[in-house]
């Protein structure tokens, strides 16, 4: 038997459509045969869940060997509280996957890809270490802010595929935003173009909630958490003086003011502050912005202002550029800081009050004492759905949050063309921000509320600090 067995081994490796060539050459009962067998594990393999060792004919070891396929997951971009609640979602999904043999992350990204960083789940995590992933904050894997060239047949693409075939790779997950969907889009088209079987899947990741075709992402409702919950503690701060006070609260979001927006949740009763919300969708007047300040005077003397760092001008100049020179990634988009500082140095120069800003920065993106259990438990639950939507024979798609209701809150998993969402951007609907383009409304409140409840239990360590897992 082992010498027909050589040769069905070499002709597998040579044929493209290997389950398609299983059914071909072998006759009907020897097939079904053999993909019963093909269930029990390797004989140098523990049976998942169970910690047993099971043996298998020495033809069902070799079918079993046969048609499994290696999976793969990345993460790029900026952090989040629960881009590690994804990442667990796909790597847990995948070791309980009996198609699946050896699940590998990419560290840093696909330019560490490239640079030949590359670990294996199996060997890097034992007892509970997995299930930490679920509350420690950050990328677990590193990320990165590469991108790939526009032009397909750039010797990059060949590069990387190869590299996937050396690993036996059939399925490719990358958790991270735009710029990452559009590396999905990419590596899909290209796997197309070639004819490759590798499946390639993008699972949502972004704090700006700016991806469309989802109702929202994942990220967003743990830093939404935790912006209404710094900002209401700020508002508890300001309120211990009778003396005229401004603050302002700079909130990220370049071009989409999602988050800045879930400062109104703060908001303990009608007239609370923040007074004032101004969101990147509307023109900032600085004129009409002072006058708004002195007209809140009139109800409090400490008036809180939310602003996105994205804020700008009718000609489209953002306002911290009025204050400082701003550089650009490595996407091109100009890095956005400084607008607080310099609305706060406004106030205090024109108005002739007590004024300070406060720079929120990676702390909405790191907090892991903030994480939403909504938010968590949905980044899992997309991780694994990718992962059972690329095994069905799904490429070139990302993983999409689609709402049933607000009141009460359902939702469902879906998928969309990732070639559909690269490269655009969701931003705060207009009827959802006031006329004067001072606040937002109910509509936003509705929306963004259900998504940041729960609280999650973080492990704590002896030291008495959150014990999260470290890559070594």
């Amino acid at each position: 038997m082992s010498q027909p067995l050589e040769n069905l081994q070499l002709l597998y490796h040579i044929f493209p459509f290997r389950q398609v060539f299983l059914n071909a050459i072998l006759p009907e009962p020897c097939y079904n045969k053999c993909q019963k067998n093909s269930q029990k594990p390797h004989p140098r393999m523990r049976e998942k869940n169970t910690g047993k060792e099971s043996m298998g004919s020495p033809l069902s070891i070799q079918m079993k060997a046969l048609s499994k396929k290696n999976l793969i997951v990345g993460q790029s971009g900026g952090p989040t509280a629960v881009i590690n609640s994804s990442l667990y979602g796909v790597v847990s999904e995948g070791l309980l996957q009996d198609s699946v043999d050896r699940v590998y992350g990419m560290v840093n990204g696909i330019e560490g890809f490239l640079a030949g960083r590359v670990l294996d789940f199996q060997e890097v995590f034992s007892g509970n270490d997995l299930e930490k992933l679920k509350t420690t904050p950050g990328a677990y894997l590193g990320s990165c802010r590469y991108k790939l060239p526009e032009d397909l047949d750039d010797p990059v693409y060949p590069r990387l595929f190869q590299k996937f075939e050396e690993l036996g790779i059939g399925y490719f997950f990358y958790i991270g935003g735009n710029d990452s969907m559009d590396t999905v889009s990419k590596l899909s088209r290209y796997a197309e173009k070639i004819n490759s079987p590798v499946r390639v899947i993008g699972e949502p990741k972004t704090i700006d909630n700016d991806l469309v075709l989802t109702d929202h992402t994942p990220g967003f409702g743990s830093a939404a958490r935790y912006v209404a919950s710094t900002v209401r503690e700020i508002v508890t701060d300001a309120n211990v003086y009778e003396t005229r006070s401004v603050t302002i609260v700079e909130i990220m979001g370049r071009h989409a003011g999602w988050l800045t927006a879930a400062g109104a949740l703060a908001r303990k009763y009608t007239g609370d502050n923040p007074l004032l919300i101004y969101l990147p969708e509307t023109a900032f007047d600085q004129e009409a912005f002072l006058l708004k300040i002195q007209e809140c005077f009139e109800k409090n003397p400490n008036v809180i202002v939310c602003v996105s760092e994205g804020i700008h001008d009718e000609k489209g100049t953002f306002i911290c550029e009025y204050d400082n020179s701003v550089g650009t990634d490595t996407f091109g988009h100009k890095m956005l800081a400084g607008c607080g500082k310099y609305l706060e140095n406004l106030v205090r120069n024109r108005l002739g009050v007590k004024a300070r800003s406060v720079e929120l920065n990676v702390s909405q993106r790191c907090s892991a004492s903030m994480i939403s259990a909504t938010d968590q438990q949905e980044a899992v639950s997309a991780g694994r759905f990718g992962v059972r939507s690329a095994l069905k024979g799904e490429t070139g798609k990302m993983v999409s949050y689609v709402r049933d209701t607000s009141i009460p809150y359902r939702m469902h998993l879906g998928l969309e063309d990732v070639n559909l969402i690269c490269n655009k951007e969701k931003t705060v609907p207009r009827e959802w921000i006031s006329k004067d383009g001072s606040d937002v409304t109910q509509d936003f409140i509705n929306y963004a509320l259900p998504l940041i409840q729960g609280t999650v239990e973080i492990p704590l360590g002896t030291d008495g600090l959150p014990d999260f897992v470290y890559r070594k």
